[in-house]
């Protein structure tokens, strides 16, 4: 359980860490073998890391990174639905971790992945709380048996809307049809369709 203090250290948390850029270096090594390949590979991550930022507010996380081409991903809390954290052996060796974020997307990969946070136990335990909170939590006042999800009581109002605007257009049929049945002196049959009651109710 996060307390007040970890909190607000965890969003303080704006730049990654250092050892990201130095991670960023080793992770270049490999394309050495091809100097222009390295050049490319090592500027595009020190864009990348000198540009990435992290916000946490209180209704989601965002993250931002590069110069010419920005890019912005926002997660509100309620989106969530699994964290993992993932490291490789020199992530590891430098107090790192990822914080992958997925989402019901679709996607089978993460929709957003965190690094560069030597704090990740803490960050995840942070994305955990605010992911139950959003789902779990219930308003001050109500009551535990009567809780619902906001979408079960919309889905209520809509069939009760629906089922009236029936009634409503059903009355307006059978009006019309007498009316016509009237003009031309023919008797008007009772409507016996589905769902209808003896006194015309849905």
């Amino acid at each position: 359980m996060l307390n007040v203090y970890d909190e607000e250290r965890i969003r303080a948390i704006e730049r990654p860490h250092a050892s990201l850029w130095t991670y960023y270096i080793l992770a270049c090594l490999p394309a050495l073998i091809f100097p222009p390949v390295f050049l490319v590979i090592l500027f595009l991550s020190w864009v990348r890391y000198s540009t990435l930022r992290y916000t946490f507010t209180s209704e989601g996380v965002s993250m931002r990174w590069g110069r010419l081409f920005r890019r912005e991903i926002l997660l509100n809390y309620a989106r969530i639905q699994d964290i993992h954290l993932r490291s490789n052996v020199v992530e590891r060796w430098f107090g790192l971790s990822r914080i992958l974020i997925q989402t019901a997307s679709g996607s089978s990969g993460a929709e957003m992945t965190i690094e560069g946070i030597k704090e990740y136990e803490e960050v995840r335990d942070f994305l955990y709380a605010r992911m139950r909170g959003v789902t779990d939590t219930a308003p001050a006042g109500t009551d535990p048996g009567t809780q619902g999800s906001g979408s079960s009581a919309e889905l209520t109002e809509t069939l009760l809307e629906v089922a009236r605007e029936l009634r409503a257009t059903r009355e307006a049929l059978t009006a019309q049809r007498a009316s016509t049945n009237a003009t031309s002196g023919t008797a008007v049959a009772p409507d016996r369709s589905p769902g209808a009651s003896e006194d015309g109710n849905v």
